[in-house]
């Protein structure tokens, strides 16, 4: 997860609490000590708590080092020792929460299905998996000029049924078609495990469960 760390508008610095609430994460801030859930971005103790503050979830994505670079060939990173991951991405869901809805999409049923569209609150969205890549994951936004784009997979890019325009399945970028010259724009999104999940957005649901995808 990668938040925005301003807030009104000052930024500020965060550390590792050390400890997990809910399995997940904690931070701190800097200036008034007070201690942040990740999957939140809410503080739950100290002088902000109970401030109504939260974090912008930024767009990024959990991937692996040579999906990235085959992408974006130019990424500086700190060069320092590392370790294998412990996190299966197959055991995990894609979850994406905006405003006061949310959503969760397995990856076993994103892999299968390639790409799932849907719609959470108001955004149609599509949740896509490359098959060629299945660590590389994306959820864009389904808003394409005055309209929304039902989307699917073909030949490693995305295409809208209704128009045939096909954009790049690992940027957005629009590659041919009526709607090419508008970028499917990314969601913010994280993974998360299932139980984690409704531990924390027990209002929220889990795919499938028939929400209509064709505003």
């Amino acid at each position: 997860m990668v938040h925005s760390r301003e807030i009104d508008g000052n930024e500020v610095v965060f550390g590792n609490e050390g400890a997990l609430f809910g399995n997940a994460m904690t931070w701190w801030d800097h200036d008034t000590g007070s201690v942040w859930s990740q999957p939140l971005a809410e503080p739950i103790l100290g002088p902000r708590a109970g401030s109504g503050v939260k974090l912008e979830l930024l767009p990024s994505e959990l991937t692996t080092w040579g999906s990235w670079r085959a992408v974006h060939p130019t990424t500086l990173v700190l060069d320092a020792a590392g370790a294998p991951t412990g996190f299966d991405l197959a055991e995990m869901a894609l979850v994406v929460e905006l405003g006061d809805a949310s959503a969760a999409f397995p990856v076993v049923a994103a892999r299968a299905e390639g790409v799932i569209n849907d719609q959470v609150g108001d955004e149609p969205l599509a949740v896509v998996i490359d098959p060629a890549e299945p660590q590389r994951w994306r959820v864009y936004s389904r808003r394409v000029g005055d309209g929304a784009v039902l989307l699917e997979l073909d030949g490693g890019q995305l295409w809208d049924r209704r128009t045939g325009t096909s954009w790049d399945l690992a940027t957005g970028r629009g590659l041919q078609g009526p709607l090419s010259s508008d970028a499917l724009r990314p969601l913010p999104a994280f993974t998360s495990f299932p139980d984690d999940y409704v531990r924390f957005f027990p209002q929220g649901r889990i795919w499938p469960d028939g929400a209509d995808a064709s505003p």
